[in-house]
């Protein structure tokens, strides 16, 4: 009995399920990133913004990211809430339509770096995992240094995120 074709079908099955299989065109599912850039962390502190650019091919999101620097990364947004500025989670992930360039930067969304394990300071670089929802997990490795100014602004502040 020949169990190659068993095995054959098998195979193409589990691919078919798999997060990270092809996507309608036949190509394996990526996301492209640029501009990966880490903040120093500052004087006392132990968490950080990281900034970079996502292009996925197909539709996904960015649902968490990891770093051996840190304890925890989340994937954060800032906005204008009363005046203020703020910072939560966004437990859901970042979406990231097809074909369009995510811009994660100081002020809008970002990744960010908690229990930061040692300071980082300009000329470093930071090892982050980033995973999606359907997209294959990417490793970046990010500078540390000042993130250019965020479209609009005259001068990128020197805060954590």
């Amino acid at each position: 009995m020949n169990r190659a074709p068993i095995l054959a079908a098998a195979l193409l099955a589990l691919t078919a399920c798999s997060p990270s299989g092809p996507d309608a065109s036949g190509e394996p599912a990526t996301v492209q990133v640029a501009g990966a850039i880490c903040r120093p962390t500052p004087v006392g502190r132990q968490m950080t913004g990281c900034y970079l650019t996502l292009t996925s091919a197909s539709a996904d999101r960015l649902v968490s990211a990891s770093s051996p620097d840190a304890s925890l990364v989340q994937v954060h947004e800032s906005r204008i809430e009363s005046g203020m500025m703020m910072m939560r989670e966004l437990r859901d992930g970042l979406p990231l339509p097809a074909g369009e360039a995510v811009a994660l930067q100081p002020g809008g969304n970002h990744l960010m770096l908690l229990g930061v394990k040692e300071p980082l300071v300009a000329g470093d670089t930071v090892a982050l995992t980033l995973t999606f929802a359907t997209s294959a997990p990417v490793e970046v490795t990010a500078t540390v240094g000042q993130p250019a100014p965020r479209d609009g602004d005259a001068a990128a502040a020197p805060a954590a995120n």
